[in-house]
């Protein structure tokens, strides 16, 4: 396919050629300046364009053999997204009508079911709800968790020191001869 077949394609689309020639134009336009520029251009089911920048290097002249210093460039790239990808490697997931690269159909470009917006909001809102929900009660467990520890670190101490204490009277409990034994150096 020519620029004149895309835009006898999209005539039919836009309603008439001086739409698809001007839209076609304004696009072209737009991703050359901004990767001129060095911006990146990413349409999403389609793909990025960029700016890859090639290093200098020696070539060599066919006709003579000689070597020959190459500068360092600046050229385009083109990397496709990923569903595209899926859809050059099995037309099969190609919707049957809509849009094909159109975010809104992805999931239906892949092969899953399609929902109407209000549906795909009420999902959205139930799934945020949820998450937030999981999020306070996992902001709860670390506060209880935190408090816990806390309580478990000063009990340790006021252990630690009954023990200390208990160790320096005459009669030791059996914990705190475990601890004197570990604490004398052996001979």
């Amino acid at each position: 396919m020519n620029k004149a077949d895309l835009l006898d394609a999209l005539e039919d689309r836009l309603g008439s050629r001086k739409a698809a020639s001007d839209a076609v134009e304004a696009l072209v336009d737009v991703v050359i300046r901004e990767v001129a520029k060095g911006g990146k251009v990413g349409i999403t089911g389609f793909g990025t364009f960029e700016r890859a920048a090639r290093a200098a290097r020696t070539g060599r002249n066919p006709r003579t053999g000689e070597s020959v210093r190459i500068k360092k460039t600046n050229v385009p790239k083109f990397r496709p997204g990923t569903q595209f990808k899926e859809v050059v490697s099995d037309p099969k997931k190609l919707p049957k009508s809509g849009v094909a690269g159109a975010r809104a159909n992805s999931a239906s470009a892949l092969g899953a079911s399609t929902t109407s917006a209000p549906a795909r909001k009420a999902a959205t809102k139930k799934a945020t709800t949820s998450t937030t929900k999981a999020a306070s009660a996992k902001r709860t467990a670390k506060a209880t968790t935190t408090k816990s520890t806390t309580a478990k670190s000063t009990t340790a101490k006021s252990t630690t020191a009954k023990k200390t204490s208990a160790a320096k009277v005459a009669t030791p409990r059996p914990a705190a001869r475990s601890t004197a034994k570990k604490a004398a150096p052996k001979k």
